[in-house]
């Protein structure tokens, strides 16, 4: 199994899951062209593409959904309120209705080779949905836009070889930065998402020799930096009640504006 963050931030998610025979994105919140390039550096054609898994419905993660999905004829799968909410999007076009797969949380499903179970996530969306993709041999995960976690979270990320995992904000930098009162707080709330701290917390929960790679995704272009994200979070598995060590994982951080190394699994 291969694991790819195509694009990963505030500005534009695209994250790509795949083995020899089944290739899904997560998220498709760039424009077409950058998933098309993205795809190409991994020697895959849009029309390869298995399926589109969408977490939720905000433009940072289907403002590309529309043209990508007409063109090549993907399948899109979301949650009822997922779905719906992206047929509320205007600026998408006219979507084939024929393209749209209704998935529910905690129904597992299969798609070509790959056995998908979408999970509830808390975000300020219609019904936003992480995902946990297995292929028999291995398992990964895509976690972001989380507000909160809790041990239903954690049991969904349990066991996997590889994570994309959220660590959106710093929380001192959101507290003085730029944003206004009543964005910070949503940033910081229940439905908003994870700090690097919460990010590093999580992991610490789910922690075990199997798994090889963390990717920290959702960075914050105005209230986190990425050497920030990677040392906060190492710290919090040192300084956690667990064996790990930060050094004992390998962790990379997603870029917004490029395609990240391709990790196999």
């Amino acid at each position: 199994m291969r694991l790819c963050s195509i694009a990963s931030g505030s500005s534009g998610n695209c994250i790509y899951v795949g083995d020899d025979g089944t290739h899904l994105l997560i998220d498709a919140g760039i424009s077409k062209k950058r998933v098309e390039e993205g795809l190409t550096g991994l020697g895959i054609k849009g029309e390869e593409l298995s399926g589109i898994l969408v977490t939720h419905e905000h433009i940072d993660h289907i403002q590309g959904l529309g043209v990508l999905s007409r063109k090549y004829k993907i399948p899109i799968y979301g949650t009822r309120g997922t779905i719906e909410g992206i047929q509320c999007t205007a600026s998408l076009g006219k979507m084939p209705e024929g393209l749209f797969r209704e998935v529910e949380p905690d129904r597992k499903l299969k798609i070509g080779g790959m056995e998908v179970r979408p999970f509830t996530i808390s975000h300020d969306a219609r019904q936003p949905s992480g995902f946990r993709i297995e292929n028999g041999a291995k398992k990964v995960a895509v976690a972001t836009d989380l507000g909160v976690y809790d041990s239903y979270i954690v049991d969904c990320l349990t066991g996997l070889d590889g994570i994309v995992l959220e660590a959106n904000h710093d929380i001192h930098m959101l507290e003085v930065g730029p944003y206004p009162y009543p964005l910070k707080q949503r940033v910081m709330g229940e439905k908003g998402h994870l700090s690097n701290e919460l990010s590093g917390r999580l992991l610490c929960d789910i922690l075990h020799d199997g798994l090889k790679y963390v990717i920290l995704g959702h960075l914050s272009k105005e209230n986190n930096y990425a050497e920030l994200a990677y040392e906060t979070v190492k710290l919090e598995i040192t300084m956690g009640d667990n064996p790990y060590r930060g050094e004992d994982i390998p962790i990379m951080v997603a870029e917004r504006d490029a395609v990240s190394d391709i990790i196999t699994l």
